[in-house]
């Protein structure tokens, strides 16, 4: 007897699932949880993690006893290493994460801490130079301040907030403008400079140091991990990638977008 994957009414034979699947698109995330799926098949847990795993799993479905989890189980053709597995994988997860590239997290963070170091800072834009400066020279004469021009001038979102924008990672902004904010000294009013089609006055406010805390290693860990992903994809045949919705296309072909 062919068994069947049982959807709300309707129950699916095996030679229905796969075209089930991409009726409703859902291949692009069975390959992705497939490619997942072979990279954490060699991670293992503890008795005591799996038993952690498997109570929140219940709690999670509601299955609060031991035929109801018979029933889940037999529902989803599931034995108890399946479910264990099903249960534990968020953990084994996490757990390639940190093997995978959990020493390298110092080094990384190190070679990349100017990227993830926050700044505050004011900010007056304009599209007139000679307003840029006439500005310019009001806040260094003590006539108005920085804020009050920010907020009567400025020709940005920033005139909101009478011209302080942050904290805001300097990997974020734009390599020439950050340039000019992590060469500026804290509190001193910047000359008028030109940026693209504008022109713009600033001064910094404060500089936040990244740290390396709890936090900042699981971003990294996810950073990483988001990369080795991106790498598994460019690998996956010409039918798979269109299935992706991968652009297969020749670079030469895509414009590049300037910073």
């Amino acid at each position: 007897m062919n068994k069947s994957l049982q959807i709300g009414e309707h129950a699916l034979l095996p030679n229905e699932i796969l075209p089930f699947l991409a009726s409703y698109n859902l291949i692009p995330q069975l390959l992705s949880q497939s490619i997942i799926e072979s990279a954490i098949a060699p991670i293992t847990c503890t008795q005591t993690e799996t038993t952690q795993a498997l109570e929140q799993f219940y709690q999670q479905w509601d299955l609060t006893t031991e035929q109801k989890i018979q029933d889940w189980c037999l529902r989803y053709g599931l034995n108890q290493e399946q479910l264990e597995l099903f249960a534990t994988r968020k953990l084994r997860v996490e757990k390639f994460k940190q093997i995978t590239w959990g020493h390298q997290l110092e080094s990384y963070f190190l070679k990349y801490k100017r990227h993830f170091d926050k700044v505050i800072y004011s900010l007056i834009r304009t599209d007139n130079r000679g307003t840029a400066n006439e500005l310019y020279f009001r806040i260094t004469e003590g006539e108005q301040s920085f804020a009050e021009l920010a907020h009567e001038y400025s020709q940005g979102p920033e005139a909101e907030t009478s011209g302080i924008i942050g904290p805001v990672e300097v990997g974020t902004i734009t390599p020439n403008f950050a340039q000019l904010l992590c060469t500026s000294q804290v509190g001193i009013v910047q000359a008028p400079v030109a940026f693209g089609e504008s022109w713009v006055i600033v001064r910094v406010e404060k500089f936040i140091t990244a740290q390396l805390d709890n936090f900042m290693r699981q971003r990294l860990l996810q950073e990483n991990f988001e990369t080795w992903f991106q790498q598994q994809l460019n690998q996956l045949s010409p039918e798979e990638k269109t299935w992706m919705g991968i652009n297969t296309k020749p670079a030469h072909t895509q414009q590049a977008i300037a910073a």
